[in-house]
Parts: structure tokens; sequence; C-alpha cells
């Protein structure tokens, strides 16, 4: 679960931090400001890392439905 969604985390964690510097270095302090951005970034990691997500979710999916078959072999 975590492998899954570390990617979009990172990156959530990463553009708030460069929005956090920007919004204090240009004495902006609108809270909604780093939201879009953030979401966007977000969003394109989704993108980007869905059909790896897919094949991890398949091949999990696929060992705990042969797990019992292969227990009585």
């Amino acid at each position: 679960g975590l492998l899954l969604v570390a990617p979009a985390v990172i990156v959530s964690l990463f553009v708030g931090l460069l929005m956090s510097i920007f919004q204090t270095v240009t004495s902006i302090q609108e809270q909604t400001l780093s939201f879009a951005p953030r979401i966007l970034a977000v969003g394109a990691v989704i993108s980007v890392t869905l059909a790896w997500n897919i094949q991890v979710v398949s091949a999990f999916t696929i060992n705990v439905i042969q797990l019992p078959l292969r227990m009585f072999e």
C-alpha cells in the first residue's frame, strides 16, 4: 500500500515545500495558493505511475488468489 502512494505523497510534500518557500520569499500569505499546484502535480504523478500501480496491484491480487491453491500442493 505504501509503495503505491509514495510517489504522489513525495511529490505533494516537495511541491508544498517549494510553495511555502515561495510564499515566504514573496510575503504572499494566501492559503489556497499552494493547493492548486499540489493537486496538479499529484494528478500528473498519478497519471504517469498508473500503469505501474495497476501491474503491482494485479500481481498482488493474483498472488493472494493463488496462495490457498499452493498450500495444498
